[in-house]
Order: structure tokens, then C-alpha cells, then sequence
């Protein structure tokens, strides 16, 4: 009892070390947890709602629609639990200006269902449900009614037109059909795109997660059509995983393989000699109805020779009888008697010359009319199988839809940071616990000597110790763990709902997670605890109970360097000697001080590279101002609008598709630039191409050298765009691993999939830009594809094979006339959708990222804190008989502040010159650790971030002298020196 007594006094007498032990397993414990937390939060409460509205594991796509016979196919594969055709039309609505919509149709078989956020859901004709956004953008209500206009060039959502899809007209007929006089009974959220318009990230949105501006989503009534646009299946056993686990993708894609092997083949040669079947049956009933028209004619022909031939054989007749000439004996002369008679009469009459002209020129029209549409109709069958394209499916998961993939991405990447950031705090909590807890053995070393004399055994007096650092890492780490799934998710939700919408989202506790993190810092902590222990007790109890030798004298590195010693005063060389003579107390503080320096720099380093991303693009790599976009119909009105404000200095003409670009890694959104023939030179002028060398990346980010910095020697010179392959931008190739050299899946505007070559990645931080030349794109998609009925290529609609729907501009006037002339722009008309550089690079934000980082610096100051309050206690708990002497020896107050603060400001200096460079080391690993879709991290630490965070620690340190120097002012010189003997 006695011991356990003297334990707990014992305890309490070192309360400030239990609270350094605690704080630094509460703030490693909480950035182990939270920030893991807050992202498994949104992952969870994603997958409920994706699994509560039906959201499909697969979906089909066809370049020419799918029947039912696909449907019943696809319901027949293995392992798929519901099937669910949709149909689905592009249409286009006046919003300050044309904007593209897609006309859902509500699934009636539970998939991909939208949310109900307000009103109610359409169940008649004409009743339509639509977005938050739509709301937001048009100003319409509930109750309001719209009207939309069919799109002309009808695009389906695989993004296959129908001349590219080489449809017939009897396909087309059956294409689906909305109606166009529509209200608004609802608003829903759509579950492809989580994006939340209300929040900050609206406004500063840099990439697209939908490719039509709007969804409307309308009832089964009132849509027309047999063509389905695509086809969504459920798999068996998906709904029990979670959407981003392994686990899921593995059950997926086993049955995505089944799709794409025999019943993809199977359903595409069948599906093609549907078309070339309905093509035939329209040119044989062409045919058969040509006959009928030609017999009629011929009929019609014949009646009126027939009623010529009467007429001349009456007037025959009527002569004959007059000469007295007996016909009708049927001899042979009499016939050529009469024959001659008859060509008699017709020269004789010029009316009927003229009747039996025109009876033989109708004849011979019609018979060449016979001959000519035969000739068409052999044509069209020798064409008909070369004119009906190889029908291709389109098998893709959720990865394929942007705005799952986007909030993957994002909640991915701060998981990532999470995972990273507590092993410095691990590390840092390892060395204050054996540096606290050595000191507090030391200090006990009389009576563990003691008490292993009166023969309490080893492990028993080592208790002592273990239980004081497992209750305090207990402790702590039960408050981490508030701190880390209640708090820090809370934090972060509120910052990833501005971003994302999320129904249902909670705080959820996971007690595995929580348990070993815990258990990761009680075993490090404990680990200190026994190596500072077993130090101690190898010593027999004898020399345990007598005090510590002094440490024998020798010199330092500094006395050798004489011109710099001699000129040192008697503190500065005692100070320089207590420094390091001890090698521990120097590795321990120096280590713990720059552990936290690096990670205050580190936090910072991320935070002004996201800061500096809007800057390098919009100012460096786009060298254009204005980027106007425009649909194919309005092309050439939005260029005479530009041409006629006189606002540009210099103009591109290029096309802009949204596509997709996969390989091996997955797939990505992009967006597909087509340069003119002739004008690849005028690009460089637009935009800056320097090249990046794929192969060191990462070895260069992890060092810090910037793409853009002097070291790089081959990112002086720029590449030209050629005919050889694709220029692919860094932002899209870092995600997916794409280097030079590489062949990709390339996906165009019409959804047809290609394989291409990448001839460069090129420097490029936002967006995910793909150039390719015209005649390289002609070779990979044909010429069918966005095309005009021109065949020349000069740049401009009117002489060029493809329609060039957008155009790079520069511009005059100032920042603000720029945006201005931007916003006012994209009110006209003709135009789609303007992208003012100036107003992007001053707007561009990464809420989600900024919110991690300040969330990572705060955490960073406060083990900070901690680190040099713990270095400070230990410090001064060593030499309690050295301050005593100094006292005894006349030093005032103040004077001994100086002396041990000197040093602790000295140590905290060298921690500071270590942490910078190792902060941004750091910074080059995390950052190389997030492969975000359309984002490429370009580390860049700004030098009043390395200011900022020398200051802060050296901040933390003078303050840790306000509660250090109270305990130097307690110390009694004459109870001090006692000696323990």
C-alpha cells in the first residue's frame, strides 16, 4: 500500500510531464483521426446516398442507341440484379443566353434516381423536376412553366451525333422525344453531380463534373422514342460494399468483363445488321414503291397510246372507205397497206405529229427514269455497308461520371495529408516521452534504487513509470479521440458541404480506427518508457541509490576554433559547453523543435502552392485573355460579335470538345482542343508549351525542384503541336500516370473511343487540356465528327472542315475592363460560356485544401507548444542544483532567466535552421502524394512562409519563458544543494 501511496504522490509531483505526455498524444491521436474522420464521414454518408437513390454500379452506352434485345441481353449476364433503360434528349434553354440541357427520363425500375430536395416529383406530361442551380441561374420557381427548344444537332449522352452514328431515318424517328411546354413541380438533386451551387465553391469551380449545363428530369408520360440512350445495370452484392472500397470495384468489374466479352461483341454485330437490315428494307420498299409510281406511269402511257392508235385507226378507216378500198382481210400486204396509211395521216397532221412525239418522249423519259433509279438503288445498296459504321459499346463504372470521380478525388487527397502528417507527430511524441520520462527515472533513481534494494523487482518499480505513461497517453488520447471524430469532422464537413452536397451526412465513430490509434502512440510512448527504464535499473541498487557522477570534462568542436572562442564571454562559452557537451538533450530538443517547424512550414508550403496555382496558369502557361465558346449552330455569329466589338488584339479559332482520356490507371475528363490545319504555330502564342520530363517527376518534386524552376535545362524551349500524336497537359497525365511516348484511350465530343499517341506532356496546372492538330484528329476520328459542309481548313467555318466552336483571345484594357467585357459576353446570345483569365487567376480558390491547412498549422503550433514546454521542463528539472549554485553565487533573477532561456533559445534556433529545408521536403512529399483530376501540385513555398514560421516557434518558445521562469524564481538555494546522501 505503501508503494502505491508513494506512487501517486510521486505522480502528482510530476503533473506538468503527465500533461506534456497527454497533450502530444491528444494532437497526434487527433490528427491520426480527424482528418481520416471527417473524410470517412463524407465517404459513408456518400455511399448511403448513392445506394439509397439506386446510383448504377454500370452503365451502358451505344454509338447507335440501345433496343430492347440489348436490355434483355445485358439482364441476362451473370451477376447483374436490375436493368433499367433510359432515354434521355439534349434541348437548350434561353438563361442570359442559349444553355444546353439534358432531358432525363425518371428510371422505373429504382436507378439512379434523383433527390427530392423541394416540391414534388413529376408523375404527368409536361412536369418536370430540375436543379438547385437551374433555380439559381434563371430565377424561376415551383409552378413556373419553361419552354425548351430541341437541339438540332441531337447529341445522345453517349455522345455519338446521329450522322456520326451513321443512324437511319427510321432510327431517328425512334429517337427518344420530350416534350418542349414544360413546368416546374420540383427541385431535386442529381446523384451523378453532388456539386453544391449554393456554396463558396460555385464560384470558383475549375473543372466541369457535367456535360450539359442543366438536367431536367421528366416523368416516363409524354416521352417518345424506342431508342434508349443508354442502359443502367445493379450488381449483385455492390449495395453491401462500400463505393470506394476495393471490394466493390472488384465485384463491378467482374461483371463489366462479362459485359464486354461475348455479349458486347454479340450485341454489336447484331445491333449493326439491325441498321443494315432496316437499311435494306427501306431501299427495297424505295424500290417497290419507285415500281408502283413507274407502272402507273407506264399504265398511264400506254391508255394514252392506245386512245391514239384508235384515233388513227378511225381516220384510217374513214379514208379507206372513201377510196372504196376493202380493208380488214388480215393478208400481209393488207397490214402494210394500212401501217403506211397510218404514218400517212400522223406527217399529214401537225397535232398529231406533235401526240406521238410526246407519247414516245414520255416513254423514253420513263425508261430512263426506270434505268436511273435502278442505278440509285444498286448504289445505295453497294453503300449501305460501308455507310452503317461498326456499332460500338461503351461499358464504363462510376469512375466515369465526373462529379463522383471529382468528390473521390478531394476526399482522397485530404485523406492522404491525414495519413502522412502523424507519423512527424509520432515521431516528436516519441522523443518528448523519452526525454521527459528518462528525466523522471533519473530524478527517482535514489529511491528505484531503493526499492529494488529492499527487493521489489524490476518490473514492479518500472510499473511505476509505465502506469504514468500509459494513464497519461489514455488520457490524452481519449480527448484526441473527441477531438478527432467529433471535432475536426465537424470542421471539415462544413467545409466539404460548401463544396459537395451530401444527404444524411453524421459523425460516425470507428472503433478499430480509434483503438489503434490510440495503441499506435501507448506503444511508442511505452517504448520510451522501458528503453529509459532498462538505462537505469542494469545499475546494481548500490550505485542506483547513490547520486549520478558528474560528467566527466572535455572539450567542445567551438574551444578548437580559437578566434571564434577567445572572443566569447564566460556565459556564452558556458552556455556553447552545456549545449553540446550533451549529445541527447541537443538531438532531443533540436529534433523536436524542427519536427515542428517542418510541419508549420509544410502547412504553409501546401497552402501557398494552391495559392499560386490561379497565378502560374492564368498568367503564365495562358498567354491568351479570353476564351469564348459557342455551340456549333452560333459559331459564326459569337466570332462576328468579337470581331465587331473591337476589344481583341489578336484572335485563334479552335474547336473544343469535352471528352475523356483512360488507360490502364482509369480515366479522367478532359477537355479536347482541335488546332487548325496551318495554324499549330499560332498556339505557342496562346499558350505556353514547355515540356516536363515525365520519368523524374516525382524524384524532383520530392526534392523541390518546380517544373518551372532553372533546374529543368529542357523546359527552356517550347514544343510544337504536331501531326504525330497528342499533346497531353501535365494536370491530366499526373493523375493517371500518362507520360511521352505513352498510347491512351482518347474519347471526342461524339463519344467515339480511339487509341492515340502522346507526343509531350507539357506544363500545365489546372484543367485538363489535350491539343491535337486537326489532320490528327481527322486520322484518329474521321472526318464526320463536328464537321461543316466545307472541306477546305483555314480557321474559319466557312472554309473549314470542322466547325471551330471557340476561340483564344487576347485583349485590351485593364484586368477589370477584361472581366467585364468577360461577363457581359457571355450574356449575348451566340455565346455559351466565356472564361476571362484575369478574373480566374484573381478568383481561384481550393476551400477544402485551405481548410486542411489551416487546420494542419494550428495543430503544428500546438505541438509546438507543447514540444517546448516539455524541452523547457526537462531543461530546468536537470539543474535544479546548477540554478541553486548560481543563486548562491549572487546571479539575480533576471540573470538566471538569461542564462537557461539563452539556451533554449539557441536550441530552438537550430531546431528552426533544420525544420525550414525539412518542411519543405515534406511539402514536396505530401504534395506528390495528391493526384487530383485536373490539378497538378507545383510546390511553391513563398519566403514569408519560411518567416512566418521561424517566427511562430521562436513566438512559442519566448512564451514557454512565462511559465518557465516563475519555476526558476521557486528554486531555494539552500534546499537544493542539499546533497542526497
Amino acid at each position: 500500500m505503501a508503494f502505491v501511496k508513494d506512487m501517486i504522490r510521486m505522480w502528482l509531483r510530476s503533473w506538468k510531464r503527465f500533461v506534456s505526455i497527454a497533450m502530444i498524444t491528444l494532437l497526434g491521436v487527433a490528427v491520426l483521426t480527424g482528418i481520416y474522420a471527417g473524410c470517412r464521414d463524407a465517404f459513408l454518408a456518400s455511399d448511403r446516398f448513392f445506394d439509397n437513390q439506386g446510383m448504377h454500379d454500370i452503365q451502358v452506352l451505344s454509338t447507335a442507341g440501345l433496343t430492347d434485345a440489348d436490355v434483355a441481353a445485358l439482364r441476362r449476364v451473370a451477376g447483374v440484379r436490375k436493368v433499367q433503360a433510359e432515354r434521355s434528349q439534349s434541348v437548350t434553354i434561353d438563361v442570359d443566353g442559349d444553355k444546353s440541357v439534358t432531358m432525363q427520363e425518371i428510371g422505373t425500375n429504382g436507378i439512379d434516381q434523383p433527390y427530392l430536395q423541394e416540391g414534388r416529383m413529376p408523375t404527368k406530361s409536361g412536369e418536370i423536376a430540375v436543379t438547385k442551380q437551374f433555380i439559381k441561374d434563371s430565377g424561376h420557381g415551383i409552378g413556373d412553366r419553361i419552354t425548351v427548344t430541341p437541339d438540332a444537332s441531337e447529341v445522345s449522352d453517349s455522345g455519338e451525333s446521329d450522322k456520326q452514328a451513321g443512324k437511319t431515318d427510321a432510327q431517328m424517328s425512334d429517337s427518344p422525344e420530350f416534350p418542349t411546354e414544360l413546368k416546374i413541380v420540383g427541385v431535386v438533386l442529381d446523384p451523378q453531380n453532388l456539386s453544391n451551387p449554393d456554396g463558396y465553391s460555385a464560384m470558383t469551380s475549375f473543372r466541369s463534373t457535367a456535360t450539359s449545363d442543366y438536367t431536367f428530369f421528366a416523368p416516363s408520360d409524354g416521352v417518345t422514342g424506342t431508342i434508349y440512350t443508354s442502359v443502367t445495370l445493379l450488381v449483385k452484392g455492390a449495395a453491401d460494399e462500400s463505393t470506394f472500397d476495393e471490394s466493390y470495384e472488384d465485384i463491378v468489374n467482374k461483371v463489366m468483363n462479362r459485359i464486354k466479352g461475348t455479349t458486347k461483341t454479340d450485341r454489336q454485330k447484331a445491333r449493326r445488321q439491325e441498321l443494315l437490315d432496316a437499311g435494306q428494307k427501306k431501299i427495297d420498299e424505295a424500290r417497290d414503291e419507285a415500281n408502283r409510281q413507274f407502272a402507273d406511269a407506264q399504265k398511264q402511257i400506254d391508255e394514252n397510246r392506245n386512245q391514239f392508235n384508235q384515233q388513227i385507226d378511225q381516220i384510217v378507216s374513214q379514208q379507206s372507205a372513201m377510196l372504196g378500198t376493202v380493208a380488214g382481210t388480215g393478208s400481209a400486204t393488207d397490214e402494210s397497206a394500212r401501217e403506211t396509211m397510218r404514218e400517212t395521216v400522223i406527217s399529214s397532221s401537225p397535232q398529231l405529229r406533235e401526240a406521238k412525239a410526246q407519247l414516245d418522249a414520255a416513254q423514253s423519259q420513263l425508261d430512263e427514269r426506270k434505268k436511273s433509279a435502278e442505278q440509285t438503288f444498286q448504289d445505295k445498296e453497294n453503300e449501305l455497308e460501308s455507310s452503317v459504321p461498326n456499332v460500338r459499346w461503351y461499358v464504363q463504372d462510376r469512375s466515369s461520371l465526373g462529379g463522383y470521380s471529382a468528390l473521390e478525388s478531394d476526399l482522397s487527397s485530404i485523406q492522404s495529408i491525414g495519413n502522412a502528417f502523424p507519423v512527424v507527430f509520432l515521431l516528436v511524441a516519441v522523443m518528448m516521452s523519452l526525454t521527459a520520462m528518462a528525466r523522471m527515472v533519473e530524478e527517482d533513481r535514489g529511491l528505484v534504487g531503493t526499492y529494488t534494494g529492499l527487493g521489489y523487482g524490476r518490473l514492479k518499480v518500472a510499473a511505476r513509470y509505465m502506469l504514468f505513461a500509459l494513464l497519461a497517453c489514455l488520457i490524452g488520447g481519449g480527448l484526441g479521440l473527441l477531438l478527432g471524430f467529433l471535432g475536426i469532422p465537424a470542421f471539415l464537413l462544413v467545409v466539404v458541404q460548401g463544396m459537395y452536397v451530401l444527404p444524411g451526412v453524421r459523425l460516425e465513430y470507428d472503433w478499430l480506427y480509434g483503438s489503434l490509434g490510440i495503441a499506435l502512440f501507448v506503444v511508442g510512448v511505452l517504448g520510451a518508457t522501458i528503453y529509459a527504464c532498462a538505462e537505469e535499473m542494469r545499475q546494481t541498487p548500490a550505485d542506483l541509490m547513490r547520486p549520478k557522477a558528474p560528467r566527466a570534462g572535455s572539450r567542445i568542436l567551438l574551444e578548437r576554433v580559437t578566434p571564434i572562442w577567445n572572443h566569447l564571454g564566460f556565459l556564452s562559452k558556458v552556455t556553447a559547453r552545456n549545449i553540446f557537451r550533451f549529445k541527447s538533450r541537443l538531438i532531443m530538443a533540436v529534433g523536436g523543435v524542427a519536427g515542428c517547424t517542418a510541419l508549420i512550414v509544410c502547412g504553409l508550403a501546401i497552402n501557398d502552392t494552391v495559392a499560386e496555382l490561379g497565378t502560374k496558369q492564368y498568367r503564365d502557361i495562358y498567354r491568351y485573355d479570353l476564351m469564348v465558346v459557342a455551340n456549333d449552330a452560333d459559331a459564326d455569329a459569337m466570332r462576328a460579335k468579337l470581331q465587331a466589338d473591337g476589344r481583341t488584339s489578336a484572335t485563334m479559332n479552335v474547336r473544343i470538345e469535352s471528352g475523356d482520356l483512360a488507360n490502364g490507371e482509369g480515366s479522367e475528363g478532359i477537355q479536347l482542343v482541335v488546332v487548325p490545319e496551318g495554324h499549330v504555330d499560332d498556339l505557342n502564342e496562346m499558350i505556353t508549351l514547355k515540356p516536363v520530363t515525365s520519368g523524374w517527376d516525382g524524384v524532383r518534386k520530392l526534392f523541390g525542384m518546380s517544373d518551372s524552376g532553372e533546374s529543368d535545362k529542357q523546359n527552356d524551349s517550347e514544343t510544337v503541336l504536331g501531326d504525330g500524336g497528342v499533346i497531353v497537359s501535365q494536370s491530366a497525365a499526373n493523375a493517371l500516370g500518362v507520360k511521352a511516348g505513352d498510347t491512351v484511350n482518347l474519347t471526342n465530343g461524339d463519344g467515339m473511343q480511339v487509341k492515340a499517341k502522346v507526343s509531350t506532356v507539357t506544363r500545365n496546372l489546372i484543367g485538363s487540356d489535350i491539343y491535337v492538330s486537326e489532320s490528327y484528329y481527322g486520322k484518329l476520328f474521321g472526318s464526320g465528327s463536328g464537321t461543316s459542309d466545307s472541306g477546305e481548313s483555314d480557321g474559319s467555318n466557312s472554309g473549314g472542315s470542322l466547325i471551330w466552336n471557340a476561340v483564344y483571345a487576347k485583349l485590351t484594357g485593364s484586368d477589370d475592363a477584361q472581366i467585364k467585357y468577360a461577363d457581359a459576353l457571355e450574356k449575348d446570345d451566340s455565346v455559351t460560356k466565356t472564361m476571362s483569365c484575369a478574373d480566374m487567376a484573381a478568383s481561384f480558390k481550393f476551400d477544402l485544401m485551405g481548410a486542411v491547412v489551416a487546420l494542419i498549422v494550428a495543430l503544428a503550433g500546438g505541438l509546438a507548444l507543447v514540444v517546448l514546454f516539455t524541452l523547457a521542463n526537462t531543461n530546468v528539472s536537470e539543474r535544479v542544483r546548477e540554478m541553486a549554485t548560481l543563486k548562491v553565487l549572487g546571479f539575480f533573477d533576471r540573470e538566471v532567466h538569461r542564462y537557461v532561456n539563452r539556451e533554449m533559445m539557441i536550441l530552438t534556433a537550430m531546431g528552426v535552421v533544420i525544420g525550414l529545408p525539412l518542411g519543405r521536403w515534406i511539402g514536396g512529399l505530401l504534395t506528390a502524394a495528391l493526384n487530383m483530376p485536373a490539378l497538378y501540385f507545383e510546390v511553391e513555398v513563398k519566403p514569408i512562409s519560411y518567416v512566418i514560421a521561424a517566427a511562430a516557434t521562436m513566438a512559442f518558445a519566448l512564451l514557454v519563458q512565462l511559465f518557465v521562469n516563475p519555476v526558476l524564481d521557486r528554486i531555494e538555494p539552500v534546499s537544493s544543494l542539499k546533497s542526497v546522501e
